[in-house]
C-alpha cells in the first residue's frame, strides 16, 4: 500500500488502473506473481493456492499440445521452445519428457524472479537444457508458446457513463483508502458501443504490444497461445457491460481489485482479434484460432487418454467441457515466414470470426 500512495501522490493524486495492475501483480517482493507465495495449484484445503491451470490439472494437456509443438518444430526447421510466463514449470516440465531429443533450448521468459526460482526446482532435472531470461532477447527463432499469459497482462479500463467516456483510475482517500476515480478521456474501445447504457471495459494495450514485440523479434518460426477470452465482436458486445476483469484467490472469484492487494490474481479476458490484428500489422500470419476443447482433440488429446485410470480421464475432461475450459479458453496460432496446416487447426479453425 505505500508503494501504491508514493506512486498516487507522484501522479497527481490518481494513477491508471493499467499501472496499478502493473504494481498489484509484479512489484518485487510484494506482488501477486513476485511475492513467492504458491499461487498454483488444485485444492486450497491441501496447497494454499489461488486457482489451477490446465498443466497442474492434468499432464495429458501437455502431451496433446506437445503433437502441435513437434510439428511445428518439424515444419520451421527449429528445436528451441520458448515459453512466456511459464507459471510453476508445470508445462514445461511436461513438454521436456514428452519431445525429448527434439528440444535443444527450452528458453523461459518470465519477469518474476520468485516465480523463476520455483521453476528452477522443478525443472533441475533437465540441466542447461532450460534457460532464464527477464525479458524479451532482441532476435528468436523457434516456438514460442504462452499458457494463461496474456490474461495477467496489464489493462486499461474505460468507463460510459451518462454517455460519456472517462479513463477508470485509482486514486487515494483518506476516508476509505483506495477508491476509483473516472478522468474523461478521447479514447474508445475499437468497436462502437450501440445504446446508451453505462458501459465498464478493457484496453489490451500490454498484450498487443507484446505481440508486435514479439513479430519483431521472432525472425523463423511459430507462436501459440491459450487464454480465455473472446474475438472482437463478442469481447465488445452491448450486454457485456461490466466487463471482464476478475480477480483469484483461494479458487474463489471476485470483482474487486482494490482490497487484499498482492494477495489475489487480476485478470481480464482477451481480445483475441486485437491479438491478432496486432501481430498481422507487425509481419506475423494467423495459422489459426479455436476453442481449447477442439485445439486439444485435433492434437490427439482423446486417443492419449485411451489407457488413461477413470480420475485421470475425470480430470482431462474438464479440459473439453464447455462448462468448465474447453470453450472458454481458445487458442491462436502464428507463423513467421510461410503458412502451413497446423494439426491443431485441422478441424473447428474460427480464423473467420477474428
Amino acid at each position: 500500500m505505500q508503494r501504491l500512495a508514493g506512486a498516487i501522490t507522484a501522479h497527481g493524486g490518481s494513477i491508471g488502473f493499467e499501472q496499478f495492475m502493473e504494481m498489484a501483480l509484479y512489484t518485487p517482493g510484494l506482488g501477486y506473481y513476485a511475492s513467492g507465495r504458491r499461487t498454483f495449484g488444485r485444492l486450497p484445503a491441501r496447497d494454499g493456492s489461488d486457482f489451477v491451470t490446465a498443466p497442474e490439472m492434468t499432464p495429458f494437456f501437455g502431451r496433446a499440445f506437445a503433437n502441435q509443438l513437434a510439428q511445428a518444430l518439424q515444419v520451421t526447421a527449429t528445436n528451441d521452445l520458448w515459453e512466456f510466463g511459464a507459471g510453476s514449470g508445470a508445462l514445461a516440465e511436461q513438454l521436456l519428457r514428452a519431445l525429448g531429443e527434439q528440444v535443444r533450448r527450452y528458453t523461459i521468459v518470465d519477469v518474476s524472479g520468485a516465480l523463476q526460482q520455483r521453476q528452477r526446482e522443478r525443472l533441475q532435472a533437465f540441466g542447461d537444457r532450460v534457460r532464464w531470461l527477464g525479458e524479451l532477447p532482441d532476435s528468436m527463432q523457434g516456438v514460442v508458446l504462452g499458457n494463461e499469459l496474456l490474461d495477467a497482462m496489464p489493462v486499461r479500463l474505460l468507463a460510459r457513463q451518462q454517455g460519456v467516456w472517462h479513463e477508470r483510475g485509482v486514486a487515494l482517500s483518506p476516508q476509505a483508502g483506495l477508491v476509483w476515480q473516472d478522468r474523461l478521456t478521447d479514447q474508445r474501445p475499437p468497436l462502437e458501443i450501440a445504446g446508451d447504457q453505462d458501459y465498464l471495459t478493457e484496453i489490451h494495450s500490454q498484450a498487443e504490444g507484446f505481440m508486435r514485440a514479439l513479430a519483431d523479434r521472432l525472425e523463423r518460426g511459430a507462436a501459440f497461445f491459450i487464454d480465455n477470452g473472446f474475438p472482437e465482436r463478442e469481447y465488445y458486445h452491448p450486454q457485456r457491460s461490466m466487463g471482464t476483469l476478475m480477480c483469484h484467490r483461494a479458487h474463489r472469484m471476485d470483482g474487486d481489485p482494490l482490497c487484499d492487494i498482492g494477495l489475489k490474481d487480476i485478470t481480464a479476458h482477451v481480445n483475441f482479434t486485437g491479438l491478432a490484428v496486432a501481430a498481422q500489422e507487425a509481419g506475423l500470419g494467423v495459422l489459426g484460432y479455436t476453442s481449447q476443447a477442439r485445439f486439444l482433440m485435433n492434437c490427439g488429446l482423446l486417443p492419449l487418454l485411451e489407457g488413461a485410470s477413470v480420475q485421470e480421464r475425470v480430470m482431462a475432461q474438464k479440459l473439453l467441457m464447455e462448462h468448465e475450459m474447453g470453450e472458454l479458453f481458445k487458442v491462436i496460432g502464428f507463423h513467421a515466414g510461410e503458412p502451413w496446416p497446423a494439426i491443431g487447426f485441422a478441424q473447428g479453425d474460427r480464423s473467420h470470426a477474428l
